[in-house]
Protein backbone atom coordinates (compact mmCIF):
# COMPACT_ATOMS: atom_id res chain seq x y z
CA UNK A 1 0.00 0.00 0.00
CA UNK A 2 1.25 3.38 -0.67
CA UNK A 3 -0.72 6.75 -0.57
CA UNK A 4 1.20 10.77 -2.05
CA UNK A 5 -0.16 13.89 -0.89
CA UNK A 6 0.49 17.54 -1.75
CA UNK A 7 0.26 20.22 -4.28
CA UNK A 8 2.00 20.68 -7.41
CA UNK A 9 2.43 24.52 -8.95
CA UNK A 10 3.03 24.47 -12.89
CA UNK A 11 3.46 27.91 -14.26
CA UNK A 12 4.73 29.90 -17.37
CA UNK A 13 7.30 33.12 -17.41
CA UNK A 14 9.30 34.04 -19.95
CA UNK A 15 6.58 31.66 -22.61
CA UNK A 16 8.56 28.38 -20.67
CA UNK A 17 6.86 25.88 -18.12
CA UNK A 18 8.32 25.85 -14.90
CA UNK A 19 7.26 23.71 -12.11
CA UNK A 20 7.79 22.70 -8.15
CA UNK A 21 5.85 20.21 -5.70
CA UNK A 22 5.55 19.80 -2.47
CA UNK A 23 4.36 17.39 -0.03
CA UNK A 24 3.76 20.29 2.81
CA UNK A 25 0.24 21.88 2.37
CA UNK A 26 0.15 25.04 4.08
CA UNK A 27 -0.51 28.13 2.63
CA UNK A 28 3.27 29.24 2.99
CA UNK A 29 4.65 25.95 1.35
CA UNK A 30 2.36 26.54 -1.69
CA UNK A 31 3.81 30.27 -2.14
CA UNK A 32 7.50 29.17 -1.81
CA UNK A 33 6.71 26.44 -4.93
CA UNK A 34 5.12 29.05 -6.53
CA UNK A 35 8.05 31.49 -6.60
CA UNK A 36 10.26 28.15 -7.60
CA UNK A 37 8.27 27.15 -9.97
CA UNK A 38 8.61 30.96 -11.56
CA UNK A 39 12.59 30.94 -11.19
CA UNK A 40 12.42 27.35 -13.27
CA UNK A 41 10.19 28.82 -15.48
CA UNK A 42 12.71 32.17 -16.42
CA UNK A 43 15.68 29.97 -16.26
CA UNK A 44 14.12 27.14 -19.00
CA UNK A 45 13.30 30.54 -21.11
CA UNK A 46 17.00 31.20 -21.71
CA UNK A 47 17.01 28.24 -23.80
CA UNK A 48 13.39 27.73 -24.94
CA UNK A 49 13.09 27.03 -29.07
CA UNK A 50 9.24 27.57 -29.28
CA UNK A 51 7.50 29.06 -26.85
CA UNK A 52 4.54 28.33 -24.84
CA UNK A 53 0.94 28.75 -26.56
CA UNK A 54 -2.30 27.37 -24.91
CA UNK A 55 -5.37 26.87 -26.86
CA UNK A 56 -8.26 28.65 -24.91
CA UNK A 57 -10.32 26.81 -22.26
CA UNK A 58 -13.97 27.08 -21.34
CA UNK A 59 -12.92 27.87 -17.20
CA UNK A 60 -15.16 25.59 -15.27
CA UNK A 61 -16.10 24.85 -11.63
CA UNK A 62 -17.48 21.50 -11.33
CA UNK A 63 -17.03 17.92 -9.76
CA UNK A 64 -16.75 14.54 -11.46
CA UNK A 65 -16.25 11.23 -9.76
CA UNK A 66 -16.47 7.11 -10.66
CA UNK A 67 -19.70 5.65 -10.41
CA UNK A 68 -19.58 2.89 -8.02
CA UNK A 69 -22.24 1.23 -5.55
CA UNK A 70 -19.50 -0.77 -3.03
CA UNK A 71 -16.58 1.57 -2.52
CA UNK A 72 -13.88 -1.06 -2.72
CA UNK A 73 -11.49 0.71 0.23
CA UNK A 74 -14.71 0.38 2.82
CA UNK A 75 -14.59 -3.26 2.44
CA UNK A 76 -13.45 -5.72 4.90
CA UNK A 77 -9.26 -7.10 4.09
CA UNK A 78 -10.58 -9.94 5.25
CA UNK A 79 -13.51 -10.78 2.68
CA UNK A 80 -10.94 -10.06 0.04
CA UNK A 81 -8.26 -12.07 1.21
CA UNK A 82 -10.73 -14.91 1.06
CA UNK A 83 -12.24 -14.33 -1.93
CA UNK A 84 -8.38 -14.80 -3.02
CA UNK A 85 -7.77 -17.41 -0.80
CA UNK A 86 -10.77 -19.90 -2.21
CA UNK A 87 -9.36 -19.50 -5.49
CA UNK A 88 -6.48 -21.14 -4.98
CA UNK A 89 -8.54 -23.85 -2.71
CA UNK A 90 -10.64 -24.74 -6.04
CA UNK A 91 -7.16 -24.54 -8.13
CA UNK A 92 -5.07 -26.52 -6.32
CA UNK A 93 -7.61 -29.49 -6.55
CA UNK A 94 -6.56 -29.75 -10.16
CA UNK A 95 -3.24 -32.21 -9.89
CA UNK A 96 -0.99 -30.47 -12.52
CA UNK A 97 -1.50 -27.10 -10.41
CA UNK A 98 1.69 -26.30 -9.05
CA UNK A 99 1.78 -22.64 -8.11
CA UNK A 100 -1.06 -19.39 -8.24
CA UNK A 101 -0.97 -16.19 -7.58
CA UNK A 102 -3.85 -13.90 -6.82
CA UNK A 103 -4.68 -10.95 -5.85
CA UNK A 104 -6.71 -7.49 -6.31
CA UNK A 105 -5.15 -3.86 -6.99
CA UNK A 106 -6.77 -0.58 -6.45
CA UNK A 107 -6.37 3.02 -6.72
CA UNK A 108 -8.22 5.79 -5.27
CA UNK A 109 -7.30 9.06 -6.67
CA UNK A 110 -8.77 12.40 -5.31
CA UNK A 111 -7.41 15.71 -6.98
CA UNK A 112 -8.55 19.36 -7.20
CA UNK A 113 -7.39 21.53 -10.09
CA UNK A 114 -7.01 25.32 -9.62
CA UNK A 115 -6.02 27.27 -12.56
CA UNK A 116 -5.96 31.36 -13.19
CA UNK A 117 -7.97 31.16 -15.92
CA UNK A 118 -11.23 31.01 -13.24
CA UNK A 119 -11.49 27.05 -13.32
CA UNK A 120 -11.94 24.75 -9.76
CA UNK A 121 -12.52 21.44 -10.30
CA UNK A 122 -12.51 18.34 -8.10
CA UNK A 123 -12.34 15.08 -9.45
CA UNK A 124 -12.38 11.26 -7.62
CA UNK A 125 -11.27 8.29 -9.66
CA UNK A 126 -11.62 4.65 -8.15
CA UNK A 127 -10.20 1.50 -10.47
CA UNK A 128 -9.91 -2.01 -9.17
CA UNK A 129 -7.85 -5.05 -11.22
CA UNK A 130 -8.58 -8.51 -10.17
CA UNK A 131 -5.78 -10.99 -10.69
CA UNK A 132 -5.72 -14.71 -10.79
CA UNK A 133 -2.87 -16.95 -12.49
CA UNK A 134 -1.73 -20.63 -12.14
CA UNK A 135 0.69 -22.38 -13.68
CA UNK A 136 0.00 -26.48 -14.40
CA UNK A 137 3.85 -28.70 -14.55
CA UNK A 138 4.21 -31.94 -15.91
CA UNK A 139 7.64 -33.94 -16.29
CA UNK A 140 9.87 -31.08 -16.98
CA UNK A 141 6.85 -29.02 -19.19
CA UNK A 142 4.94 -26.12 -17.73
CA UNK A 143 2.68 -23.72 -18.76
CA UNK A 144 0.92 -20.74 -17.32
CA UNK A 145 -2.85 -19.68 -17.48
CA UNK A 146 -4.30 -16.04 -16.21
CA UNK A 147 -8.01 -15.46 -15.51
CA UNK A 148 -9.46 -12.39 -18.11
CA UNK A 149 -11.21 -10.30 -16.04
CA UNK A 150 -10.42 -6.90 -16.73
CA UNK A 151 -9.07 -3.58 -14.66
CA UNK A 152 -12.30 -1.41 -14.72
CA UNK A 153 -13.13 1.83 -13.28
CA UNK A 154 -15.75 0.38 -10.71
CA UNK A 155 -16.14 0.30 -7.36
CA UNK A 156 -15.96 -3.76 -5.54
CA UNK A 157 -18.57 -4.87 -7.28
CA UNK A 158 -16.84 -5.69 -10.42
CA UNK A 159 -15.08 -7.84 -8.53
CA UNK A 160 -18.23 -9.78 -7.10
CA UNK A 161 -20.96 -9.48 -9.58
CA UNK A 162 -18.54 -10.98 -11.82
CA UNK A 163 -17.43 -15.00 -12.24
CA UNK A 164 -14.29 -13.98 -10.68
CA UNK A 165 -15.15 -15.54 -7.24
CA UNK A 166 -16.22 -18.90 -8.77
CA UNK A 167 -13.35 -19.36 -11.84
CA UNK A 168 -10.86 -21.12 -9.63
CA UNK A 169 -11.04 -24.68 -10.69
CA UNK A 170 -11.96 -23.21 -14.80
CA UNK A 171 -9.03 -21.57 -14.85
CA UNK A 172 -6.70 -24.50 -13.43
CA UNK A 173 -9.08 -26.82 -15.53
CA UNK A 174 -7.81 -24.88 -18.61
CA UNK A 175 -4.02 -24.49 -17.99
CA UNK A 176 -4.19 -28.38 -18.18
CA UNK A 177 -6.03 -28.12 -21.50
CA UNK A 178 -3.18 -25.70 -22.41
CA UNK A 179 -0.55 -27.55 -21.29
CA UNK A 180 -1.78 -31.10 -22.97
CA UNK A 181 -2.73 -28.87 -26.20
CA UNK A 182 -0.41 -29.68 -29.56
CA UNK A 183 1.97 -27.11 -30.82
CA UNK A 184 1.07 -25.20 -33.13
CA UNK A 185 1.95 -25.41 -37.15
CA UNK A 186 3.55 -22.15 -37.85
CA UNK A 187 2.94 -20.27 -41.31
CA UNK A 188 -0.04 -17.71 -42.65
CA UNK A 189 -2.98 -17.91 -40.74
CA UNK A 190 -6.74 -16.05 -40.35
CA UNK A 191 -6.41 -14.82 -36.93
CA UNK A 192 -9.54 -14.38 -34.62
CA UNK A 193 -9.01 -12.03 -31.64
CA UNK A 194 -11.66 -12.15 -29.04
CA UNK A 195 -11.54 -8.64 -27.22
CA UNK A 196 -9.37 -9.66 -24.06
CA UNK A 197 -6.76 -10.17 -26.48
CA UNK A 198 -7.23 -7.33 -29.04
CA UNK A 199 -6.79 -4.51 -27.24
CA UNK A 200 -3.30 -4.77 -26.44
CA UNK A 201 -2.32 -4.76 -29.87
CA UNK A 202 -4.47 -1.64 -30.24
CA UNK A 203 -2.79 -0.37 -27.31
CA UNK A 204 0.12 -0.80 -28.37
CA UNK A 205 -0.06 -0.45 -32.66
CA UNK A 206 -3.09 2.70 -32.70
CA UNK A 207 -2.92 4.50 -29.17
CA UNK A 208 0.63 4.85 -28.99
CA UNK A 209 1.80 6.09 -32.63
CA UNK A 210 -1.37 8.77 -32.19
CA UNK A 211 0.34 10.77 -29.39
CA UNK A 212 1.51 13.84 -30.77
CA UNK A 213 4.68 14.19 -28.90
CA UNK A 214 6.00 10.71 -29.45
CA UNK A 215 4.75 11.70 -33.57
CA UNK A 216 7.42 15.00 -33.31
CA UNK A 217 9.86 12.81 -31.83
CA UNK A 218 9.61 14.61 -27.84
CA UNK A 219 9.97 10.72 -26.47
CA UNK A 220 12.55 9.68 -28.48
CA UNK A 221 14.50 8.75 -25.53
CA UNK A 222 12.46 6.61 -23.57
CA UNK A 223 9.28 5.86 -24.76
CA UNK A 224 9.97 6.27 -29.08
CA UNK A 225 9.18 7.62 -31.82
CA UNK A 226 5.85 6.77 -34.49
CA UNK A 227 5.78 6.00 -37.97
CA UNK A 228 2.34 8.10 -38.06
CA UNK A 229 3.91 11.26 -39.04
CA UNK A 230 2.09 14.34 -39.22
CA UNK A 231 2.06 14.54 -43.02
CA UNK A 232 0.21 11.40 -43.37
CA UNK A 233 -2.95 13.11 -41.41
CA UNK A 234 -5.71 12.62 -43.62
CA UNK A 235 -5.18 10.44 -46.34
CA UNK A 236 -2.50 7.59 -44.71
CA UNK A 237 -4.29 4.27 -45.24
CA UNK A 238 -3.69 2.78 -41.53
CA UNK A 239 -6.28 0.12 -41.23
CA UNK A 240 -9.12 -1.75 -44.06
CA UNK A 241 -12.05 0.56 -45.28
CA UNK A 242 -14.50 -0.98 -42.27
CA UNK A 243 -12.15 -0.27 -39.66
CA UNK A 244 -12.44 2.92 -37.07
CA UNK A 245 -10.80 3.66 -34.03
CA UNK A 246 -11.41 6.19 -31.31
CA UNK A 247 -10.22 7.95 -28.46
CA UNK A 248 -12.61 9.01 -25.75
CA UNK A 249 -11.78 9.95 -21.90
CA UNK A 250 -15.99 9.72 -21.30
CA UNK A 251 -16.19 6.27 -21.68
CA UNK A 252 -18.33 5.03 -19.13
CA UNK A 253 -16.16 2.27 -16.65
CA UNK A 254 -13.34 3.30 -18.94
CA UNK A 255 -9.65 3.39 -17.04
CA UNK A 256 -8.74 6.81 -18.57
CA UNK A 257 -12.17 8.44 -18.39
CA UNK A 258 -12.57 11.29 -16.22
CA UNK A 259 -14.81 14.57 -16.68
CA UNK A 260 -11.54 16.70 -16.95
CA UNK A 261 -7.82 17.00 -18.13
CA UNK A 262 -4.94 17.88 -16.17
CA UNK A 263 -5.26 20.98 -17.67
CA UNK A 264 -8.69 21.70 -17.12
CA UNK A 265 -10.14 21.19 -20.62
CA UNK A 266 -13.40 19.07 -20.55
CA UNK A 267 -12.68 15.36 -21.68
CA UNK A 268 -13.85 14.46 -24.97
CA UNK A 269 -14.28 11.78 -28.66
CA UNK A 270 -12.94 11.84 -31.49
CA UNK A 271 -11.13 9.67 -34.47
CA UNK A 272 -7.79 8.90 -35.22
CA UNK A 273 -8.55 6.57 -37.67
CA UNK A 274 -12.15 6.62 -39.50
CA UNK A 275 -12.81 4.29 -42.12
CA UNK A 276 -9.18 3.16 -42.44
CA UNK A 277 -7.37 6.77 -42.87
CA UNK A 278 -5.66 8.24 -40.18
CA UNK A 279 -7.27 11.36 -38.95
CA UNK A 280 -6.33 12.21 -35.87
CA UNK A 281 -3.95 12.81 -33.00
CA UNK A 282 -3.96 13.25 -29.04
CA UNK A 283 -3.26 16.77 -27.82
CA UNK A 284 -2.99 19.13 -25.05
CA UNK A 285 -3.68 22.73 -24.42
CA UNK A 286 0.26 23.42 -25.52
CA UNK A 287 0.18 21.05 -28.23
CA UNK A 288 -3.00 21.55 -30.31
CA UNK A 289 -2.08 24.66 -32.24
CA UNK A 290 1.39 22.45 -33.50
CA UNK A 291 -0.99 20.97 -35.83
CA UNK A 292 -3.39 23.88 -36.53
CA UNK A 293 -6.00 23.06 -34.12
CA UNK A 294 -7.91 25.30 -31.83
CA UNK A 295 -8.70 23.11 -29.20
CA UNK A 296 -7.11 20.99 -26.62
CA UNK A 297 -8.34 17.07 -27.01
CA UNK A 298 -8.35 16.47 -23.34
CA UNK A 299 -5.27 14.78 -22.66
CA UNK A 300 -3.04 16.28 -20.08
CA UNK A 301 -2.48 13.79 -16.84
CA UNK A 302 -0.04 13.54 -14.09
CA UNK A 303 0.22 10.57 -12.08
CA UNK A 304 0.12 12.40 -8.74
CA UNK A 305 0.96 15.93 -7.41
CA UNK A 306 4.61 15.57 -7.92
CA UNK A 307 4.64 15.07 -11.34
CA UNK A 308 4.80 17.43 -14.35
CA UNK A 309 1.15 16.78 -16.19
CA UNK A 310 2.17 15.67 -20.35
CA UNK A 311 0.00 14.03 -23.29
CA UNK A 312 -0.81 10.67 -21.91
CA UNK A 313 -3.45 8.21 -23.70
CA UNK A 314 -6.90 8.14 -23.37
CA UNK A 315 -9.13 5.32 -23.81
CA UNK A 316 -8.64 4.09 -27.51
CA UNK A 317 -11.24 2.17 -28.96
CA UNK A 318 -11.89 -0.23 -32.29
CA UNK A 319 -15.34 0.51 -32.86
CA UNK A 320 -18.24 -2.39 -33.88
CA UNK A 321 -19.54 -3.07 -36.98
CA UNK A 322 -23.24 -1.42 -37.25
CA UNK A 323 -24.77 -4.68 -37.59
CA UNK A 324 -25.04 -7.84 -34.77
CA UNK A 325 -22.01 -9.64 -35.71
CA UNK A 326 -21.34 -12.26 -32.78
CA UNK A 327 -17.71 -14.39 -32.21
CA UNK A 328 -19.69 -17.39 -32.78
CA UNK A 329 -19.94 -15.53 -36.29
CA UNK A 330 -16.69 -14.73 -37.02
CA UNK A 331 -15.60 -18.60 -36.00
CA UNK A 332 -18.11 -19.82 -38.22
CA UNK A 333 -17.26 -17.75 -41.33
CA UNK A 334 -13.83 -18.53 -40.74
CA UNK A 335 -12.28 -21.95 -42.83
CA UNK A 336 -8.44 -22.09 -41.24
CA UNK A 337 -7.44 -20.26 -38.38
CA UNK A 338 -6.48 -19.58 -34.97
CA UNK A 339 -8.61 -18.02 -32.54
CA UNK A 340 -6.34 -15.89 -29.48
CA UNK A 341 -8.12 -15.22 -26.17
CA UNK A 342 -6.13 -13.27 -23.43
CA UNK A 343 -2.95 -11.28 -23.50
CA UNK A 344 0.51 -12.61 -22.99
CA UNK A 345 3.60 -11.97 -24.13
CA UNK A 346 4.17 -8.81 -26.37
CA UNK A 347 7.06 -6.55 -28.58
CA UNK A 348 7.16 -3.74 -30.37
CA UNK A 349 9.37 -1.71 -31.81
CA UNK A 350 10.69 1.92 -31.73
CA UNK A 351 8.38 3.31 -34.09
CA UNK A 352 5.48 1.43 -33.07
CA UNK A 353 5.40 -0.38 -36.48
CA UNK A 354 6.77 -3.94 -36.20
CA UNK A 355 5.04 -6.06 -33.52
CA UNK A 356 4.44 -9.90 -31.95
CA UNK A 357 1.86 -10.62 -29.22
CA UNK A 358 1.07 -13.99 -27.38
CA UNK A 359 -1.90 -14.46 -25.70
CA UNK A 360 -3.12 -16.62 -22.48
CA UNK A 361 -5.45 -19.42 -24.56
CA UNK A 362 -5.23 -20.40 -28.33
CA UNK A 363 -8.00 -22.49 -30.46
CA UNK A 364 -7.53 -24.09 -33.90
CA UNK A 365 -10.36 -23.23 -36.16
CA UNK A 366 -11.18 -25.62 -39.16
CA UNK A 367 -13.92 -25.42 -41.05
CA UNK A 368 -16.22 -22.99 -39.29
CA UNK A 369 -15.67 -24.59 -35.98
CA UNK A 370 -13.21 -24.80 -32.64
CA UNK A 371 -11.83 -27.98 -33.37
CA UNK A 372 -9.49 -27.93 -30.17
CA UNK A 373 -6.91 -25.76 -27.85
CA UNK A 374 -2.90 -24.98 -29.36
CA UNK A 375 -0.50 -23.99 -27.68
CA UNK A 376 3.08 -21.87 -27.86
CA UNK A 377 1.05 -19.53 -30.26
CA UNK A 378 2.04 -15.93 -31.23
CA UNK A 379 1.92 -13.57 -34.25
CA UNK A 380 3.81 -10.99 -36.15
CA UNK A 381 3.05 -8.49 -38.52
CA UNK A 382 3.64 -4.22 -38.59
CA UNK A 383 0.97 -2.02 -37.99
CA UNK A 384 -0.67 -0.91 -41.32
CA UNK A 385 -0.32 -4.30 -42.94
CA UNK A 386 -2.22 -6.01 -40.15
CA UNK A 387 -4.85 -3.37 -39.54
CA UNK A 388 -5.34 -3.64 -43.20
CA UNK A 389 -6.05 -7.28 -43.47
CA UNK A 390 -9.02 -6.74 -40.89
CA UNK A 391 -11.89 -8.51 -42.70
CA UNK A 392 -14.79 -8.84 -40.45
CA UNK A 393 -15.56 -7.03 -37.09
CA UNK A 394 -18.11 -7.63 -34.43
CA UNK A 395 -21.19 -5.86 -33.35
CA UNK A 396 -22.03 -3.38 -30.69
CA UNK A 397 -23.45 -6.49 -28.67
CA UNK A 398 -19.74 -8.34 -28.59
CA UNK A 399 -17.76 -5.16 -27.75
CA UNK A 400 -16.17 -5.26 -24.43
CA UNK A 401 -13.71 -2.91 -21.82
CA UNK A 402 -10.46 -3.85 -21.17
CA UNK A 403 -7.44 -2.06 -20.19
CA UNK A 404 -4.23 -1.31 -18.38
CA UNK A 405 -3.24 0.25 -15.02
CA UNK A 406 0.47 0.34 -15.50
CA UNK A 407 1.31 2.33 -18.75
CA UNK A 408 4.85 3.83 -18.63
CA UNK A 409 6.01 7.30 -20.35
CA UNK A 410 8.31 10.10 -19.66
CA UNK A 411 11.34 10.65 -17.81
CA UNK A 412 11.14 10.20 -14.85
CA UNK A 413 8.30 7.87 -15.73
CA UNK A 414 4.65 8.51 -15.05
CA UNK A 415 2.29 6.07 -15.13
CA UNK A 416 -1.44 6.21 -16.50
CA UNK A 417 -4.63 3.91 -16.14
CA UNK A 418 -6.03 3.47 -19.24
CA UNK A 419 -8.78 1.72 -21.11
CA UNK A 420 -9.42 -0.27 -24.85
CA UNK A 421 -12.72 -1.04 -25.74
CA UNK A 422 -13.25 -3.59 -29.28
CA UNK A 423 -15.57 -6.45 -30.36
CA UNK A 424 -14.03 -9.86 -31.48
CA UNK A 425 -12.74 -9.17 -35.12
CA UNK A 426 -10.81 -11.21 -38.01
CA UNK A 427 -7.58 -11.00 -39.52
CA UNK A 428 -6.59 -12.91 -42.93
CA UNK A 429 -3.47 -13.97 -43.45
CA UNK A 430 -1.28 -13.32 -40.82
CA UNK A 431 2.20 -14.62 -39.71
CA UNK A 432 1.69 -17.30 -37.29
CA UNK A 433 4.51 -18.31 -35.03
CA UNK A 434 5.33 -21.38 -32.85
CA UNK A 435 7.35 -19.75 -29.77
CA UNK A 436 8.70 -23.08 -28.45
CA UNK A 437 9.29 -25.96 -31.36
CA UNK A 438 10.23 -28.80 -30.05
CA UNK A 439 13.64 -30.04 -31.37
CA UNK A 440 13.83 -32.69 -34.38
CA UNK A 441 15.53 -36.01 -33.45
Amino acid sequence: MSTSYGIGVRVIAGGAWGFAATSRVEEADADEIARRAVDIARANAKVLKRPVVLAPVTPRKATWSTELRIDPFKVKLEEKIEILLALWRAARDVPEIKHGTARVELQGEWKIFASTDGSLIEQSITRVEPGFEVTAIDAGDFVTRAHELPARQAGWEHVIESSFRGDGRKVAEDAVRKLRAPQVAPGKRDLILAPSNLWLTIHESVGHPTELDRVLGLEANLAGTSFATIEKLGKYKYASPIVSLYADKTTRGALATCGFDDDGEETQKWDLVKDGILVGYQTTRDQAAWIGEKRSRGTSYAQDYKSFPFQRMPNVSLAPAAKEISLDDIVAATDDGVLVTGNGSWSIDHQRYNFQFGGQMFFEVKKGKIAGPLRDVAYQSNTPEFWASCDMIGGPKSWELHGALNDGKGEPMQINAVGHGCPPARFRQVNVLNTHPKEST
